[in-house]
């Protein structure tokens, strides 16, 4: 592949030449050129779909990891050589093929939505791709597309309305040999590191090292050291264990409804459902078939009725957690005022009631609030199933309970590195995962929100207990292997041996710096690459 041939876009001057007004232009390109820069188009076009679809597979349900660097591998490949423009529409085209796929859970809102968040998300591989066409001219050239798909990333993750950083390359390996990068810099060091791997691999390919003895070793070499990528990873230092458990029941209650109905008909059944869940708990500890648990999680909204404002829903919580007799984490939807609401964990003790509390952060764009409400309303009827705006919290889960301090993450948080590293630093262990992910259940949304919490427990050394409305629930241990989980659709509960760590990992403590300074890298190397096309263009011209 290649930018050379006649009527690509890549550095082309002919347009830029000043003529005489109606001095005829270059003539066209031969034939024979058209035909090659066609069919290098279709070339590039084919290896980035390729590429896109093989990363696609790397993600749950799936889950086959290695082709995430493979795919990256084409990626880049179909990149290398192009033009501005030409590597713009392949990108765009890339992020079609593997956002289509990746992200149909969101069919279930609407096609219309769908079409429209993948349109949005896929513009951001369009510009990783035009800044990745300049990159490629350099020395060392994976490095720096590395570095910039990470920065895309991050992007991504920050805008528009909050950002979406869902279907990273990192939340692909939850459990891979890649994996152990999440504990020296977390999701974005994972995500550096797979695409280096499949960066290094395009660059064995397409590098034609000059004819000598060395021309071999030139050639094995990068495959040597991107075989070295995940193998490094190894060697990064993970606490250890601390001799310190909590059994913490899990209940999934299950809700009748499917897709955007799935409350039903019946009023409460949903807050029915899991206190009906916790009781047997109760029951199944008094019968000897379960451990007494020291805490029980339930989801976010295991309550569909405000317990501060119904007498009937208080009585039944508060009555199941009095069965199970111990401290109980509730997910609730709580009016604030009279058009206001927060996505809530609350803390239920079986003595002294409700108590404190945490406000869910981030916040799901026209699923929990109306951005720019006025003029979406206007021009969106089903906007308004949002109904009552929700009102972010402003400080991080840590709530004490029972006799550990949980780490409460609502569902959507768990895909934002920021929210979930304030968490641990503010002392939650073990990290509490409740969602609802009743409007998604058995699309590929749950799978790829359990591999997230697998990349959590190894970036923060923490176990993570998941508790979902109708799956999937689970259990994580801090080494990121899943030792419980449910099947969707049915009601659940258990019992489970959770090892409290409380030592950081390095991940943990540095935070941000390595993603910004991969970002820096490759800001700087896409500096230097526009830096010297346009001394090439000055020399060319003079």
């Amino acid at each position: 592949m290649s930018d050379s041939v006649p009527g690509d876009d890549a550095d082309s001057s002919s347009d830029t030449v000043d003529r005489a007004p109606g001095e005829p232009g270059p003539p066209a390109p031969p034939r024979a050129g058209r035909r090659r820069s066609r069919r290098d188009a279709a070339m590039r076009a084919g290896a980035m779909s390729a590429g896109s679809l093989l990363l696609y597979l790397a993600f749950p349900p799936l889950g086959w990891w290695p082709c995430a660097p493979l795919g990256l591998a084409l990626i880049a490949a179909s990149l290398y050589g192009a033009g501005p423009r030409r590597a713009a529409w392949l990108g765009y085209l890339g992020g079609l093929v593997f956002l289509f796929p990746a992200l149909a859970w969101v069919r279930t809102v609407g096609d219309d939505v769908w079409l429209m968040l993948v349109g949005v998300e896929s513009l951001f591989y369009a510009a990783l791709a035009v800044a990745a066409a300049l990159v490629l001219r350099l020395k060392w050239w994976p490095l720096w597309f590395a570095a910039l798909w990470v920065a895309m990333e991050w992007l991504r993750g920050l805008v528009p309305i909050g950002g979406f950083p869902w279907a990273r390359v990192a939340f692909s390996q939850g459990e891979s040999v890649f994996t152990p990068y999440a504990a020296l810099g977390g999701a974005p060091l994972v995500s550096f590191a797979a695409t280096l791997c499949g960066a290094l691999l395009a660059y064995a390919v397409l590098r034609r090292p000059a004819p000598g003895p060395k021309a071999a070793l030139r050639r094995v070499a990068p495959v040597a050291l991107a075989l070295a990528v995940p193998l490094l990873g190894l060697a990064v230092p993970r606490p250890g264990d601390e001799g310190r458990t909590v059994n913490v029941g899990i209940v999934q209650g299950n809700m009748p409804g499917r897709g955007m109905d799935i409350f039903g008909d019946e009023p409460a059944i949903v807050m029915k459902n899991h206190a009906d869940g916790t009781r047997r708990i109760a029951q199944a500890v008094r019968e000897g078939r379960l451990p007494r648990p020291d805490i029980v999680v339930l989801p976010e909204n295991s309550t569909d009725i405000d317990p501060f404002r119904d007498a009937y829903a208080y009585r039944t919580i508060d009555e199941s957690v009095k069965d199970v007799g111990v401290p109980t984490l509730i997910g609730a939807v709580v009016a604030i005022g009279d058009d206001r609401r927060a996505t809530r964990s609350l803390v239920w003790d079986p003595a002294t009631g409700p108590g404190a509390h945490y406000d869910k952060q981030r916040l799901v764009p026209f699923g929990e609030y109306t951005p720019f409400k006025e003029l979406v309303l206007a021009l969106w009827d089903r906007a308004a199933l949002v109904g009552r705006q929700s009102v972010a919290g402003t400080v991080p889960g840590d709530l004490k309970l029972g006799p550990v301090t949980v780490g409460a993450v609502n569902c959507y948080e768990v895909a934002y590195d920021d929210t979930v590293r304030g968490t641990v630093r503010a002392g939650g262990t073990p990290l509490v995962v409740q969602t609802n992910n009743a409007t998604y259940a058995q699309s590929n949304l749950p799978a790829q929100q359990l591999a997230m919490s697998q990349l959590r427990a190894v970036e923060h050394n923490r176990a993570v207990v998941t508790a979902a409305t109708t799956g999937i629930s689970a259990f994580v241990t801090p080494d990121g292997k899943v030792s419980w989980q449910t099947r969707e659709l049915v009601a659940d509960q258990t019992v489970v041996t959770v090892p409290i760590r409380t030592e950081h990992t390095i991940a943990t403590r540095v935070g941000a710096l390595p993603e910004w300074a991969l970002m820096v890298m490759g800001a700087a190397a896409v500096g230097v690459a526009v830096w010297r096309r346009r001394r090439d263009d000055r020399m060319g011209n003079d």
